[in-house]
């Protein structure tokens, strides 16, 4: 399928993470709620599942490693997948913020996978995962007040035309690109390392977009996965 909005990983990408792929749905007319008793439950449900995926330790494993080898202290600034679990050990649960975005954390929770989403409406061309020069400016906040920082150097990120929209390649999304309540057309982005089974990442894949559909019956879905190759991208 040739798809209308299609990430790119660059070649820097791979030769950190050659084991690195992510899968991509493009979802149009989703109807998002501020509040959904199914997705709530299916978050619920999937933060009483952490332990189902055999392979989730050896898969958050491989992140933590990941994120040491461009330079981020996984320690303080873990995956978003690691992130969410630490969060579910410590508080037992992980506040409802609006049907999209629980949907997408359960599927994390539920496979260990980092998830991320990004409101088209808000995004300016295509989505690349890069390594940072030092210069690309991230919209974020500091005691609630926006403001505008530059990212580390070497640091992995992901960007669009105006900036970094995703730091430390999945641990902090930016403001400008968050996904709202009245968001209607959205990139969603799983990411997968070697220790995430193929037949794992189709799965979450299935799960997810049965979520979704539930949820907006006449959304439409682009669905790609693509792998890290060493010589192409941007």
């Amino acid at each position: 399928m040739v798809m209308s909005f299609r990430p790119v990983i660059a070649p820097a990408i791979a030769e950190l993470r050659p084991d690195f792929r992510l899968l991509s749905v493009v979802a149009r007319d989703l109807v998002n709620r501020e509040d959904d008793a199914e997705a709530g439950a299916f978050l619920a449900d999937a933060c009483s599942r952490l332990d189902e995926a055999t392979w989730a330790a050896d898969h958050l494993a491989a992140w933590q490693e990941t994120y040491k080898a461009f330079g981020a202290k996984p320690q303080r600034t873990p995956c978003s997948a690691e992130a969410l679990r630490k969060r579910v050990a410590k508080d037992g649960r992980v506040p409802s913020a609006n049907a999209v975005v629980d949907i997408y954390n359960a599927v994390s929770l539920r496979f260990a996978v980092p998830v991320g989403g990004e409101n088209l409406a808000a995004y300016i061309g295509m989505p690349h995962l890069v390594r940072a020069t030092g210069a690309e400016a991230f919209d974020t906040a500091k005691d609630g007040i926006p403001i505008q920082e530059l990212v580390d150097a070497g640091e992995v990120i992901w960007q669009d035309e105006l900036g970094a929209t995703c730091r430390r390649w999945n641990w902090r999304q930016g403001r400008r690109t968050r996904i709202e309540p009245d968001s209607r057309d959205i990139w969603f982005v799983l990411e997968a390392l070697g220790s995430m089974p193929d037949a794992a990442l189709e799965e979450a894949s299935e799960v997810f977009i049965r979520q979704l559909r539930r949820l907006s019956p006449g959304a439409t879905f682009e669905i790609e996965v693509i792998r890290a190759v060493t010589g192409q991208g941007a």
